[in-house]
C-alpha cells in the first residue's frame, strides 16, 4: 500500500521521511506538477507531490491535474489525502483550524481538466459522496491523535481563483451554508474518483474570506499557511499508522459499469494512454 500526499512547500521535506528520492513521471498528460519525492514514513510508503511546485510556480487555473492523479497511481498510489490552504465561510472555523472536507461546490469556469475520458470514450462514475468516507475517517481520527482543532466535514466552495472573492460572492457561498473556500481540490478529487484512488481533503484555514470585513491580504495568509506546516506534518505523521487496516470503501471499483463506450469503438490510442486507468475493464 502506497500513500499519496498533494501539498505545498515543507511536506515533501518532512522529518522521518526514510530512503527519500525524486522521480520524474511521463505521463500521456504532460509533466506533473513537479519531481515526485518518494519515501517512507511510520514503515509506510508515502508519494510527496508539491501541487503548485517548488518555489510555487503554477496559478490553481494552470495546474496539470490530469498528469498529477496519473503520475501518482503510477507509482501505486492508492490512497490520496491533499493539504491545501482555504479560506473560512464560518466563524467557528477560526484561522489555524483544519476541516475534513466532505462535500464541494464547483465554481470554476469549467474549462479545467477534470476527467480522464473524451476523444471516443466516455465514462460516468457516481460522486454524489466525492470523497472517501472511510480515508476522511482516519485523516480525521489522525487530527485528534495530534490535538489539532478539526471539523470533521465541511462543504468546499472550489473557485477560479486567482484573485480571492469579492465580498458579495463571500457571503452568496455563506448563504449557501458552505464552511471553505479554496480554488484546487475539486477537479483532483473527481479525476482521483476516475482512477478508482481515495481521496480525502485536509483543509487548512488561514483567514476568514472577506466576509468577515477583513481585508484578506497575502502576507496573512503565508504567515498563517507557514503555521500550519507544522501541524499537517503531525497529522500526516499520525495518520500512517491508520492504514493498515483494509478499506471497506468503494472506491476501487467505481469505473466498474462507468464506462459507456463499447469496447471496440474506442480509439487505440485512448486505450494506450488510458490502460493505467482503464486496463482491468477494456482490453
Amino acid at each position: 500500500m502506497t500513500i499519496g500526499v498533494i501539498g505545498g512547500s515543507g511536506l515533501y521535506e518532512m522529518e522521518g521521511l526514510a530512503k527519500v528520492r525524486r522521480v520524474k513521471v511521463a505521463t500521456p498528460f504532460g509533466k506533473p506538477s513537479d519531481e515526485l519525492v518518494t519515501g517512507v514514513l511510520e514503515g509506510v510508503k508515502m508519494v510527496f507531490l508539491p501541487r503548485h511546485g517548488r518555489g510555487h510556480r503554477i496559478l490553481p487555473s494552470e495546474l496539470p491535474f490530469r498528469a498529477n492523479i496519473w503520475a501518482l497511481k503510477k507509482l501505486g498510489v492508492t490512497r490520496i489525502i491533499s493539504v491545501s490552504a482555504v479560506g473560512s465561510l464560518k466563524k467557528e472555523i477560526e484561522p489555524g483550524h483544519a476541516v475534513v472536507i466532505d462535500q464541494f461546490i464547483d465554481r470554476t469556469r469549467g474549462a479545467r481538466e477534470s476527467t480522464f475520458f473524451g476523444k471516443g470514450i466516455v465514462a460516468h462514475v457516481a460522486f454524489a459522496d466525492p470523497v472517501c468516507g472511510d480515508l476522511a475517517q482516519r485523516l480525521y481520527q489522525a487530527t485528534q491523535n495530534t490535538g489539532w482543532r478539526a471539523h470533521k466535514g465541511g462543504t468546499y466552495v472550489c473557485m477560479e481563483g486567482p484573485l480571492f472573492s469579492t465580498r458579495a460572492e463571500s457571503r452568496l457561498y455563506r448563504s449557501w451554508g458552505a464552511d471553505v473556500i479554496g480554488m484546487t481540490n475539486l477537479q483532483e478529487a473527481k479525476l482521483a474518483r476516475e482512477a478508482e484512488m481515495c481521496y480525502a481533503t485536509l483543509a487548512l484555514a488561514t483567514d476568514y474570506d472577506c466576509w468577515h470585513d477583513e481585508v484578506v491580504t497575502v502576507e496573512q495568509v503565508i504567515a498563517t499557511m507557514n503555521a500550519n506546516i507544522e501541524r499537517s506534518k503531525a497529522t500526516i505523521r499520525a495518520v500512517a499508522p491508520l492504514m493498515g487496516a483494509p478499506s471497506a470503501c468503494g472506491c476501487g471499483g467505481a469505473l466498474a459499469h462507468g464506462i459507456i463506450t463499447a469496447p471496440e469503438r474506442i480509439p487505440k490510442k485512448v486505450k494506450k494512454d488510458l490502460k493505467l486507468i482503464i486496463g482491468k475493464y477494456v482490453k
